[in-house]
């Protein structure tokens, strides 16, 4: 089977964009960043680690590539061939931490933004703009806008957009400044087509509600980006390239027209994979930083702030008009973010939880304000904040309520609202509740829990109401002395911290099996027992273990107290 580009081979799992900022000098330029003298130097700046036994190149500014040097090369023949350069030794956890907090600042262009490891784990986000380009007037101008500010903070940056990942990763390292756009349903300026547009392309066009295209219409533009690349755009492994540069195949557009079966079968089913995924016929996940928010309230400053008043009452303000989308949209949420973004691409995420859904703004904006309260001496706005985004999470429908004008309530709601604020301000683990646990031991069947989770959470057991169980459970059982008219019978007399118990009534047993399943404790089967002194007192006594079948001297518990 021929991988002819036939037009009906042209089937794109998704209409999407995505936009991708590739940062080939990130490690370099973060460096100098973080150090003025680095900064200031027009010496050439390396950065190293040890390879084999050997300080080997692994990042290098562009004065150290005009000089002859590269990745891969020792650190000797480095100084050898240019004596000047600055070398530091590569810390790659801080390095990749510093990328990942660097694309969390990207979600003020769209909240799905995910840092591209195939590569490198700290030069490729991918950010996927799917109907957020008309907020900065096109993607041209989105794209634009995002590559100047970068180049303004001295990054290396070059980026394109396309509608699959593969396309927008190839492009943005090897073809930047391209922009690969569905025919018809934008222009270079990401504005909507115009009716006569629509009427002119209306052969690659059907309706279901609304325009969308044809995968003819979009194939041929995608292929003729992608042609001319070399091999390597596909993210090959080493040993895959090699072999098609053997077999004279150097670019992209080479391996249309050939024998799928037999590249697979040559070149492994992966570089039919990452073609598929190129030209859109084939899915890819894109795993955002971020939760997927789809309410959002948000601010622009024109003059960056710095103060938390001024973030509190702009919280306030985007409270109110969250809560009026969550409101025209029926629904209220359990979890809300406020994330504030620096000027200096750095971004303070604050998120806190409600015990039920709700849409107060009031509430919401109470709750961040304590939250704040408590990272005061943390709080760091750098060079300013320069916007604002309160956005909902774990929504669940809230309809309206209509409360009565003689109603008295029965406290839920005011006790919600406490719980609420005593975990914004102590933190969640501090509020605890109790919470069933699906166990029959009885000492796991109750475990202390956050008052406060979100939506979406496993949901507890329910108790069962037939069981008997005493009003008060000792933390563990304790061993006593039990005599048994029979060793598998009910205990007559019972010793427990030197007073000695007899027993004028006894119930049972209630057979508990091992769980299995569970580590630790519960190697033998327990028969609980409940027994009445002659004093009137009731216990909760247990044998542990089945005479002759799992132990010969079991051994006697008291468990808990009824009254």
């Amino acid at each position: 089977m021929a991988l002819h580009l036939h037009q009906r081979e042209m089937r794109t799992v998704a209409e999407r964009r995505y936009l991708v900022l590739h940062l080939p000098r990130w490690a370099t330029d973060c460096l100098k960043r973080h150090d003025p003298l680095l900064a200031g130097s027009a010496a050439p700046l390396v950065l190293y680690e040890r390879q084999n036994n050997a300080m080997r190149l692994v990042a290098l500014d562009d004065r150290a590539r005009a000089c002859g040097l590269g990745t891969g090369q020792t650190l000797s023949d480095a100084r050898a061939m240019c004596p000047g350069i600055i070398a530091r030794e590569i810390d790659r956890a801080e390095t990749e931490r510093l990328f990942t907090e660097f694309a969390d600042w990207h979600s003020n262009l769209s909240p799905i933004v995910a840092v591209v490891r195939d590569w490198s784990a700290h030069e490729d986000l991918c950010v996927d703009i799917t109907g957020a380009a008309h907020l900065f007037g096109g993607e041209r101008a989105m794209l634009a806008m995002a590559l100047r500010r970068l180049q303004g903070f001295g990054f290396s940056v070059q980026g394109a957009i396309a509608p699959s990942i593969g396309a927008a990763l190839a492009l943005g390292r090897f073809a930047p400044g391209q922009i690969v756009r569905p025919c018809g349903l934008a222009h270079d300026d990401g504005a909507p087509p115009s009716a006569a547009a629509l009427r002119e392309e209306g052969a690659g066009f059907h309706r279901h509600g609304k325009a969308r295209l044809e995968p003819e219409r979009q194939g041929p533009a995608l292929v003729e980006a992608l042609g001319p690349l070399p091999v390597a755009a596909l993210r090959l492994s080493a040993e895959q390239i090699a072999g098609l540069h053997e077999m004279g195949l150097k670019t992209v557009g080479q391996l249309f027209g050939r024998d799928r079966a037999g590249l697979g079968a040559r070149f492994g089913l992966s570089l039919l994979t990452r073609l598929d995924q190129a030209l859109g016929r084939a899915r890819e996940p894109l795993v955002p930083r971020l939760p997927v928010i789809d309410y959002r309230a948000r601010r622009n400053f024109a003059e960056p702030i710095a103060l938390i008043d001024d973030v509190l009452m702009t919280a306030r303000d985007l409270a109110q008009q969250l809560s009026a989308q969550l409101e025209q949209a029926g629904l209220g949420a359990q979890t809300f973010h406020l994330m504030l973004y620096r000027v200096d691409h750095k971004l303070m995420h604050l998120a806190v939880n409600a015990a039920q859904a709700t849409r107060d703004a009031g509430h919401v904006s109470r709750l961040f304000a304590n939250r704040i309260g408590k990272l005061v001496e943390e709080f760091d706005a750098g060079f300013g904040i320069e916007t604002i985004q309160l956005a909902a999470s774990s929504v669940s429908e809230l309809p309206d309520v209509q409360s009565g004008a003689f109603g008295t309530g029965d406290g839920a709601i005011d006790l919600d609202l406490l719980i609420d604020r005593l975990s914004s301000r102590l933190g969640a683990q501090a509020v605890l509740r109790p919470r069933f646990s699906d166990t029959h031991i009885p000492e796991r069947a109750v475990t202390l829990a956050p008052a406060v989770t979100q939506a979406g959470q496993a949901a507890q057991s329910a108790a069962d109401p037939t069981l008997k169980r005493p009003l008060r459970l000792l933390p563990a059982p304790e061993v006593v002395t039990v005599v048994a008219e029979v060793p598998d019978g009910p205990p007559v007399r019972m010793q427990w911290r030197r007073q000695g118990y007899r027993f004028v009534k006894a119930a049972g047993p209630e057979r508990i099996g091992v769980e299995w399943w569970q580590p630790g404790e519960g190697a033998f089967t327990r028969d609980y027992y409940t027994a009445e002194d002659v004093s009137g007192r009731r216990f909760w006594l247990f044998r542990e273990g089945l005479y002759t079948t799992e132990t010969d001297r079991p051994r006697w518990f008291i468990h808990g107290l009824f009254a």
